[in-house]
């Protein structure tokens, strides 16, 4: 079994081999749940800086809730909407390779330095949403990027909503600084 470690530096830059090597790796769906755990946490973590213990816990579980929701919008859209004639795929398949397209939302840890939680927290989800297309594309054994584009786009739209949609049902704003409370 290759190391959990490894197995995210490639997933983070988009190594369509590692997306191939864990759809095909049974075994390999403790390591992508850890991934996306991991990566929500770290959200949680960089929405803390702005939010304090409320932003730990709503970023952490919108984060969690926003990757299961794009992952079934994901798998359904790539496998009943969009599929193309090869495509063939099960759901164990795509929760192992979209688990890995989690792997670059580790640097919202970084949210919690003062100065980059904004850019943190705009930059990560584009780029998971890139690691996205390459998992989507070989999870679905598209040949066609531009399909895995369309498939993700309308999944990660969806996720937006409901982690914006957590958040402020919280009281949360992302990237705004704690203050005093408004008299």
């Amino acid at each position: 079994m290759a190391s959990l470690t490894d197995r995210m530096l490639r997933a983070a830059r988009l190594d369509a081999n590692l997306y191939e090597e864990v759809e095909a790796d049974t075994t390999a769906m403790g390591q992508a749940m850890t991934v996306v755990i991991l990566s929500s946490v770290a959200g949680g973590i960089g929405a803390s800086a702005a939010n304090g213990i409320g932003g730990l816990i709503g970023g952490a579980v919108a984060s969690l809730i926003g990757w299961y929701i794009w992952a079934f919008l994901t798998y359904y859209i790539g496998t009943k909407w969009l599929p193309e004639p090869t495509t063939e795929a099960d759901v164990g398949q795509m929760l192992r390779t979209l688990g890995f397209s989690s792997a670059p939302g580790i640097v919202r840890l970084a949210g919690i330095i003062p100065g980059l939680g904004t850019i943190v927290l705009i930059t990560a989800p584009i780029w998971m949403l890139c690691a996205m297309v390459v998992a989507v594309r070989q999870g679905l054994d598209y040949t066609s990027t531009g399909r895995a584009v369309v498939v993700c786009l309308i999944g990660f739209v969806v996720q937006i909503v409901v982690i914006l949609a957590v958040f402020t049902a919280l009281g949360l704003m992302v990237g705004s600084q704690p203050g005093p409370p408004a008299a």
